[in-house]
């Protein structure tokens, strides 16, 4: 066993938990602060925190790990500025995250896992299966270092790249407050976004923590038989049970539910779908979000032409849903989640 596997992620504590740990260790817990400001700087090394002593620093570097990813690929748009990164952990593995430009401020998208494992059809990030879940701090890195690379700050977050959040329950829960808290980055949780693509007793027990994220589904079709050829967890949690669950959070939260709507060409987009699903979400205080399919070479899906998606959404505005089409950012850097790790892996097989 390596001697990193033996250590606490230090960047996965909070300032109570970083509290604990230097009483323990016979040091000061006001300090606690101050290594918390220096972790969500971010510093690449103990020897970064300059205000502490030299023999606490070398004490941390003994009993705890300091993430660090490294920048294996970095993409820029040139039609847009978006930035695409793939991090390499610290064990090796890589994760992509992507920074996208927008009027109302910088918006990081993270991955939660290091691939995935719902197998959805029209996803590059599950094609190569669930190989681990991100700590805590290894979610909040993608943030940091984005931060630090672009030299602006990040104003949002969605955590709708590789992987299931949900699935990743205790792990992302630890993340949402660490970005969100006092003494950090403190990005509001109004200002995060967590999609997932359907876990419903995952998101019934999230409801009971009362978040003020945005909880946004991957709906992508508004009927079992549509749904459960192209995403697998529908046969665990089919359509009715998935808005059961829906409807308790936003009892439990009063928070507006998000629904993605990927636009597959006669696959998803058809007029009757889109009158299925308008008659779904009736009454329900929900905003739907029609996504342009992006192509994977491994999936048949084909995205939909732009006259059918307008037609889409003004079935629903017919019938009183508020749906808008979501801006494809990056075209020219493959910006959709798990492509860059793919073709990384891909070219390492050759």
């Amino acid at each position: 066993m390596s001697e990193n596997k033996l250590k606490t992620e230090i960047k996965c504590l909070s300032i109570e938990e970083l509290k604990v740990a230097l009483q323990e260790m016979g040091e000061k817990p006001f300090r606690a602060g101050q290594i918390f400001q220096w972790l969500h700087t971010p510093v690449t090394s103990f020897d970064e925190m300059t205000n502490l002593s030299k023999p606490l620093r070398a004490k941390l570097e003994e009993r705890f790990l300091l993430t660090v990813p490294v920048c294996a690929r970095k993409q820029i748009s040139q039609v847009d500025g978006t930035r695409k990164y793939l991090w390499q952990l610290h064990d090796g593995d890589c994760v992509e995250s992507v920074l996208m430009k927008y009027e109302h401020g910088n918006t990081v998208c993270v991955s939660t896992q290091v691939g995935c494992r719902m197998g959805c059809k029209f996803c590059a990030s599950g094609l190569f299966g669930l190989k681990r879940h991100l700590s805590a701090g290894e979610i909040l890195d993608e943030v940091l270092f984005i931060q630090k690379d672009c030299g602006e700050p990040v104003h949002n977050i969605v955590l709708m790249g590789t992987g299931e959040p949900l699935d990743n329950y205790d792990n992302v829960l630890k993340f949402l407050h660490l970005v969100s808290c006092a003494g950090g980055i403190q990005i509001g949780q109004r200002h995060i976004s967590l999609s997932t693509s359907g876990l419903a007793d995952k998101i019934e027990l999230l409801a009971q923590e009362k978040l003020q994220i945005t909880l946004s589904i991957s709906l992508h079709a508004p009927d079992d038989e549509s749904r459960s050829s192209i995403m697998p967890v529908d046969k665990r949690y089919p359509v009715a049970r998935l808005m059961q669950a829906c409807n308790h959070y936003f009892d439990t939260t009063g928070r507006r539910i998000s629904y993605e709507y990927m636009m597959a060409r006669g696959k998803t987009d058809r007029p009757w779908q889109a009158e299925r699903l308008a008659a779904l979400l009736r009454g329900r205080p929900a905003h739907v979000n029609l996504i342009p399919l992006n192509p994977v070479k491994e999936s048949p899906l084909q995205p939909s032409s732009r006259e059918t998606v307008r037609k889409f959404q003004q079935i629903l505005e017919r019938n009183g849903i508020t749906a808008t089409v979501r801006r494809k950012l990056g075209p020219d850097i493959d910006a959709a989640c798990g492509q860059l790790r793919r073709r990384t892996l891909e070219e390492g097989e050759r």
